[in-house]
């Protein structure tokens, strides 16, 4: 880990504790700086404030003194969660006190290299199979940020051997002032988040920030699809490695219906490929063009692709049972991911969908209903989606229970050949806490079939 002499004696604010701030006060702490931790949640119901105050550090809890920024504070580091709107952020931004993120903070004490990733959609499927892919070839990665490990405690430990593979959202580069990786990803870039970042514009503007600070050094993935993108990688420094699924191009990676492309020459052919789905394919063609920038063998490349099966609740593929294949999609919370479930796979699907009510429309997916052959509905929408796979004319429409009865009914109805897929368009708080619970109960129901081919 570097020393931050700039940051010794100096009086920092941590904006909001969860795991990102509780570390970055931690490593503050132990860099020198007097620190002073802000949190919402009372200090009695709050282990992480206890802990600090134990080391030394300065805790206030259960509100927001509005006079806070009156102390004399050089840093502010806010949890990516909190707004920009915010009173406190807005004092700190017209007294001129920067407001980072923690990201920021982890690579000004990381003594590895960064790769970031960033899009809206597929962040975390290219930061997971980049990391397989890497850690499979021998290269020392750690993987950080917004996949559920606070990048600057995984940066307090790395090495320069190491290189630490970054899921980065839009909260955590809009904190960011000097951060550099020396290879960046945009997978994709669509309006979302409006309501914390209150425009498209800043939306967009706080994912550019990946490239903002990069060299001729450094290189920059980028899908060539979106002509925002092309027009992006115009005004970067940094080398550009456009990835595009419309053909095979001589230059960087493509794919066509066949194969995937590293310079015009074949590396893969896409049928033996296990992630499915042409919206996995943008986060496999810009992973792979990570690995063979940071030097990664394509027989690495080629045995990752051809046994990773997903990220779980993702799209993940559990197992198969007679012909049947059982997918895992229980992440798809809305119908626009379950649309791209159902994009994935061409027909003959059993499709379990249902939840939580939250009068969403199902519009979306009529275009993709004809490849359904049989629907399994259940909770709060159950009767919502039966009534709206009868006008999509899918032949057999099934309401079930709980996951278990969903699966069986599901299997009931298969024969080989079917694609039994968990993607339910709502939330699970009606039936399950979470949708991690509702795809653990899906991977256990159909587990009673395919641990018979085990």
């Amino acid at each position: 880990m570097k020393d931050l002499p700039q940051l010794h004696q100096k009086k920092v604010l941590v904006l909001g504790l969860a795991k990102s701030g509780f570390t970055a006060a931690r490593l503050l702490h132990k860099l020198g700086a007097f620190v002073t931790v802000n949190d919402s949640k009372p200090f009695e119901e709050n282990p992480e404030a206890q802990e600090l105050l134990n080391l030394g550090v300065t805790v206030i809890c259960g509100r927001h003194p509005e006079d806070l920024l009156d102390e004399g504070f050089e840093l502010v580091i806010k949890n990516p969660g909190i707004p920009y709107r915010n009173l406190l952020i807005q004092k700190a931004l017209e007294k001129n006190i920067p407001v980072w993120t923690e990201i920021e903070l982890a690579y000004r004490i990381s003594e590895a290299p960064f790769i970031g990733i960033t899009g809206s959609n597929g962040k975390t499927t290219t930061t997971t199979l980049l990391f397989h892919m890497l850690n499979q070839d021998g290269k020392s990665p750690l993987i950080a940020g917004n996949i559920g490990t606070v990048a600057s405690g995984v940066a307090e430990k790395a090495t320069a051997d190491h290189v630490i593979v970054t899921e980065l959202s839009s909260f955590q580069l809009k904190g960011t002032e000097s951060f550099r990786p020396h290879i960046s990803i945009i997978t994709n870039l669509y309006e979302a988040h409006l309501d914390y970042h209150g425009s498209l514009e800043d939306y967009i503007g706080a994912k550019k920030k990946i490239t903002e600070n990069q060299t001729a050094e450094d290189y920059f993935i980028y899908n060539a699809d979106q002509q925002m993108l092309v027009d992006h990688a115009k005004t970067v420094k940094a080398q550009g490695i456009p990835f595009t699924l419309k053909g095979r191009t001589e230059e960087s990676i493509s794919a066509d219906s066949e194969f995937i492309y590293w310079q015009g020459e074949p590396l893969i052919e896409r049928k033996r490929i296990m992630l499915a789905g042409e919206h996995n394919l943008e986060n496999i063609l810009s992973a792979t063009a990570a690995m063979l920038l940071s030097g990664g063998t394509k027989e690495t490349i080629i045995r990752v692709l051809t046994s990773f099966t997903g990220v779980k609740h993702r799209s993940q593929f559990v197992g198969e049972w007679q012909g049947r294949r059982f997918y895992n999609d229980s992440k798809a919370t809305n119908e626009l991911a379950t649309k791209s479930a159902l994009e994935a796979f061409s027909d003959n699907i059993i499709l379990l969908a249902g939840g939580l009510e939250r009068q969403h429309s199902l519009e979306e997916l009529r275009p993709y209903m004809n490849r359904v052959k049989v629907l399994v509905t259940f909770g709060e929408t159950a009767d919502r989606f039966a009534e709206f796979a009868e006008s999509c004319d899918v032949p057999t429409v099934i309401k079930a229970g709980l996951m278990d009865d969903a699966v069986e009914k599901a299997v009931s109805q298969s024969s080989p050949e079917d694609t039994i897929l968990l993607s339910p368009a709502c939330a699970s708080w009606d039936q399950y806490e979470s949708f991690e619970v509702r795809g653990d109960a899906f991977i256990e129901a159909a587990r009673k079939y395919t641990e018979a081919n085990e």
